[in-house]
């Protein structure tokens, strides 16, 4: 009988009642344990039940717990593609999180802008520090859309979620930008409400205006200018939090 590798997944059977539980227990083990990564496919269910010594039905349970954190992607039929493979999207799952649990008055509108506030004036100093051609590129396109022909609410604001996403991977730490998507996506609708509650068009320009103060500060280097042009652009976007 041969001896399985001692490099590849160690699956152990799971001995609790709520078993699906445990099949995540197990799973974030061998990820944890750099035995799987990121375009790894798991074994099928029926020999990953196996393994584990559970039901089909409860792998069947953990995997679609992973699918909906973001972190899987399960595909139909057979052959060498079927299966359910480890992705990482770690931005929609967040904002995913964030949305439902704003919506659900969880978080308090307050608290998620005073979050977003401290992470992006900490991302503004960060990006006019080390802000690459790239990342000034695409701050520069969005200010740029913010005035184009034919703009609408809609343009605009979409314009805006490209902007800030930018300032935050300008920053150059990958947490702070997946942060920072997740709390934008969370607030979108306030977003929107602000646009409506300065007017349109005028709120455009007003916005955009200080959209181009932070792209000045990060293009000229200067962090404490950039952090509190957020500030004041947050404050301006949702007065009263």
């Amino acid at each position: 009988m041969s001896t399985p590798p001692t490099d590849g997944p160690d699956w152990r059977p799971v001995r609790r009642v709520r078993a699906h539980e445990e099949v995540l227990a197990r799973i974030e083990e061998q990820i944890a344990a750099g035995r799987l990564k990121a375009g790894d496919r798991l074994p099928g269910e029926r020999q990953l039940a196996e393994s584990l010594g559970v039901s089909r039905a409860s792998v069947r349970e953990a995997l679609r717990v992973l699918e909906a954190m973001g972190v899987l992607v399960s595909t139909t039929g057979r052959g060498p593609d079927a299966g359910a493979v480890l992705v990482g999207r770690p931005a929609d799952a967040l904002a995913d999180i964030l949305r439902l649990h704003v919506g659900l008055a969880h978080f308090s509108l307050h608290d998620i802008v005073e979050t977003r506030r401290i992470v992006e004036t900490w991302a503004a100093r960060s990006a006019a520090e080390q802000a690459g051609p790239e990342h000034l590129a695409r701050l520069r396109d969005a200010v740029s859309r913010m005035a184009g022909p034919g703009l609408t609410p809609d343009r605009f604001n979409q314009a805006d979620a490209d902007f800030h996403l930018a300032l935050a991977e300008a920053s150059g730490n990958t947490v702070v930008a997946t942060l920072m998507h997740g709390l934008r996506d969370a607030v979108g609708r306030h977003a929107v409400e602000a646009v409506e509650r300065l007017g349109w068009p005028e709120s455009a320009a007003i916005l955009r205006a200080d959209h181009l103060r932070i792209l000045a500060a990060v293009e000229g280097g200067r962090p404490d200018d950039a952090a509190a042009a957020v500030r004041d652009h947050l404050a301006r976007s949702y007065p009263g939090h």
